[in-house]
């Protein structure tokens, strides 16, 4: 008896003297072991791109590309996993979130998984990031990310805004990401639907990401949350891109990804406040990252050559990009992986981006619609009423690799741009965005930026040249003054003539061989706006649903 004791005394003891090895830079009373996490070995803090690399290849999490760039494989996760995202169901969130787009979770169920994560990472080495989503200090979200693998670690470094290093030893996060890609998540035990889970508590603020590798899952957990702190403040959060002219006149780029809201927001001649995430409140619109999240699939050095000086420079991460085995030099035109290939780097690799993420009010807003369908002009005019409806719309088509179980463009509907990252219902924010508008005399274009002269598959994707000129003229004021005819199969003020345009180019049904088929094909994506729709006009007045696409001509 008296030696059993001793020995587990013993066992005791050392378990004692295993202590955490903590290094970097942060609040030494806001350590990881606050939220109850025992990793066991070491946690890095907010360590820079430098020591993230040397770490990154000590663990062979990824292998460097010529110029500097990490290149990172995700596996099977090519693209986000909306059906594994649960949300937590309690009082807090039982009568706000919209739950026809948001999966379930109880929170003993969430307790469970958050146990099963404590667990998990004991006896792991772990990256942590204390980042700011949100570049407007009085709406920002203080961000703790931690992270299994230290490319995760550096990708978010790039994405979010990183505080100075005075601001680390007072840092206290709002709210804490957990991202373990080798977690395999109990659908029976956790509630979720597969080994893959995102899980969100609004209440207790902490994120899980178990069982994928895709570091933009990441991201994507801070703009969904603030889709759910910001409306209660006054303030729009948009799945947009934004840039500045001279003037200051700010441009709104909605769009999923893919339908190019960072090739058109990064321009030479405007300043760029962000490329993906945005907020629009009363003193105008604030980027909530500090980075940019690029598509790399064709990249190319002539036609977006600031996007592609990134990929050859140290920092920058690249995912899924596939590349020659000797020299390494990347084949951005290969879509072996995915047609999902990325590029991450910090906001300030772009030569003309902004320094503050803010701009002043908008005087364009930009919808920008990947139509699979090729029956969409390349540019129209919205009135505020059909402003809204495209909003609450949000048509374009999903990119292959965009998401898991995507392997062809296809098109459909996500409301608001984002319908992904929509806690709340749709008509919150479409409600925000018309009194915006209103309030602020904004002009507003549907710009088609997928495919001419026939559907996918047999036409082409619009030339990037013919959007940029038609983006160029819509920002400097001249299509104000141009003529315009309404389009008679979805009743859009489309411009007859745009200098440097071929004007067969602005009239679809010009580009197709077949004319009959055009009218099919266009009667037919005018019936699934319709169908659609149906969800929101309960929640809109007589004018925003007169907006709708109606053919005016028969089709055969």
């Amino acid at each position: 008896m008296a030696r059993r004791i001793e020995r587990q005394t013993k066992q005791r003891r050392v378990r004692v003297e295993i202590k955490m090895q903590e290094s970097g830079v942060w609040n030494k009373s806001f350590g990881i072991d606050k939220f109850g996490f025992k990793p066991g070995k070491k946690v890095f803090y907010n360590l820079h791109a430098p020591m993230l690399y040397e770490e990154t290849i000590r663990r062979a999490e990824a292998v460097i590309m010529p110029g500097g760039p990490v290149n990172a494989e995700t596996g099977i996760h090519t693209g986000r996993s909306p059906k594994d995202k649960h949300t937590v169901r309690d009082a807090t969130t039982e009568n706000k979130v919209w739950w026809g787009n948001n999966n379930s979770m109880t929170p003993d169920q969430f307790s469970t998984l958050l146990d099963d994560f404590k667990k998990h990472m004991e006896g792991m080495d772990l990256f942590v990031q204390d980042l700011y989503g949100g570049a407007d200090p009085a709406f920002r979200v203080k961000t703790r990310v931690i992270t299994e693998f230290a490319w995760h670690s550096l990708f978010i470094r790039n994405l979010l805004i990183r505080p100075d290093k005075t601001e680390l030893a007072s840092f206290m996060a709002d709210l804490t990401i957990v991202d373990l890609p080798s977690f395999k998540a109990d659908p029976k035990r956790h509630g979720c639907k597969s080994e893959t889970v995102i899980a969100l508590d609004f209440t207790r603020k902490i994120v899980l990401i178990g069982g994928t590798n895709y570091a933009g899952e990441m991201k994507k957990s801070v703009f969904t949350w603030l889709n759910w702190t910001l409306p209660l403040q006054g303030v729009l959060p948009m799945h947009a891109s934004a840039n500045e002219g001279d003037d200051g006149d700010v441009a709104v780029f909605f769009g999923l990804s893919g339908t190019g809201k960072t090739t058109l927001s990064q321009v030479p001649d405007r300043t760029l406040i962000g490329d993906d995430e945005h907020g629009w409140g009363k003193e105008g619109v604030f980027n909530f990252e500090g980075g940019c999240y690029a598509k790399a699939i064709r990249l190319s050095r002539e036609a977006e050559p600031e996007i592609y000086a990134t990929t050859e420079r140290f920092g920058t991460v690249l995912e899924n990009v596939v590349f020659d085995p000797v020299s390494r030099e990347p084949d951005f035109d290969s879509e072996a992986k995915t047609e999902n290939t990325r590029v991450a780097y910090p906001l300030d690799f772009i030569s003309n981006a902004s320094k503050t993420g803010r701009g002043g009010q908008p005087k364009n807003i930009v919808m920008l619609t990947c139509d699979a369908f090729g029956v969409l002009p390349p540019i129209a005019k919205l009135d505020p009423a059909q402003a809204m409806y495209h909003f609450l719309s949000g048509y374009t088509a999903k990119v292959a690799g965009t998401e898991k179980g995507v392997t062809g463009p296809e098109a459909t509907f996500s409301t608001c741009f984002g319908h992904p990252f929509l806690p709340l219902h749709p008509s919150v924010y479409g409600n925000m965005l018309r009194d915006l508008i209103a309030k602020h005399s904004v002009d507003c274009w549907l710009v088609n930026t997928g495919w001419t002269g026939g559907k996918e598959g047999v036409g082409r994707r619009m030339p990037i040249k013919v959007t940029r000129r038609l983006l160029a003229a819509a920002l400097d004021g001249s299509l104000s003054r141009a003529t315009y005819r309404t389009d008679p199969y979805f009743g859009l003020a489309v411009p007859t003539s745009v200098p440097g345009v071929e004007p067969h180019i602005l009239e679809p049904v010009k580009t197709w061989k077949d004319k009959a088929e055009f009218a099919r094909t266009a009667k037919h994506l005018v019936e699934m706006f319709a169908k659609n729709f149906k969800a929101f006009e309960g929640d809109v007045d007589a004018a925003v649903r007169e907006a709708a696409p109606v053919m005016r001509i028969a089709a055969e």
